[in-house]
């Protein structure tokens, strides 16, 4: 149903990039939605919640203005909440590839130092990850299996999952093939590299952490503390008026 609602919606709606939506789609793991089919669960979405909001105001007797300010919200929010949600869905899966890297390159270091081939080695660390990095791995291998070469199937993975850690790793590993470099002395001194990264990444949220927790101490904590530290003062003092 979704998939016909969206190709009727392609034909009919100006503005639709079919290759640009599948490209985000990939890039938030949603390889089982096509474009057409996400679509049309936008399209569903932009009609089913203004309704349901017209329905339940329509038994509370809510003024008419108000209904159509609330259908129009209903319009606007049913459209835009699914690709709030597939750009969410993308930084989640970026955050949980950049933790999960570095032990990729540290197991790759292990294997290829062992005598282990490149593609061997990313067999083995493809096998010992879950998550999405471990997906977008058995995908690479997957489409060199089917003839695509290390340079076009790790490209495609850059293209997929373009993170800091992920762009190093991939121009460090294409580079070693096209010049010939130990892959082992490459990923040793990217994994050293990696550690830095996330050292520094460790310390800027460190800096960080004294302005998040600013808010909740000032208007939430404080408040409370006064209110229980002064009360004994404020009810002696309201006795002492009251006689």
């Amino acid at each position: 149903t979704a998939s016909r609602i969206g190709r009727w919606a392609a034909r009919h709606l100006g503005g639709f990039r079919e290759n640009e939506l599948r490209t985000q789609l990939r890039i938030a793991g949603l390889y089982a939605v096509s474009p057409l089919t996400f679509l049309g669960y936008r399209v569903l979405a932009a009609i089913l919640l203004p309704a349901v909001l017209l329905w339940m105001l329509s038994i509370i007797g809510a003024p008419v203005g108000f209904v159509v300010l609330a259908a129009v919200f209903g319009l606007l929010a049913g459209w835009v909440l699914p690709m709030t949600y597939v750009r969410r869905k993308a930084e989640q899966r970026f955050g949980r590839i950049e933790r999960d890297l570095p032990e990729l390159i540290d197991v790759l270091v292990l294997t290829v130092e062992a005598g282990l081939g490149f593609n061997g080695a990313m067999q083995l660390a493809s096998g010992r990850l879950d998550g999405p990095l471990g997906d977008e791995l058995r995908l690479t291998l997957q489409e060199q299996s089917m003839g695509l070469s290390i340079n076009a199937a790790l490209t495609n993975l850059l293209a997929r999952c373009d993170t800091p850690s992920m762009r190093s790793f991939v121009r460090s590993v294409l580079q070693g093939e096209t010049l010939g470099v130990s892959m082992g002395t490459i990923l040793r001194n990217l994994a050293v590299e990696m550690r830095k990264r996330r050292r520094a990444h460790a310390e800027e949220r460190a800096q960080k952490a004294p302005i998040k927790i600013l808010f909740p101490l000032v208007f939430l904590i404080f408040p409370s503390l006064f209110g229980v530290l002064l009360y004994p003062a404020i009810t002696e003092f309201t006795h002492a008026l009251g006689t």
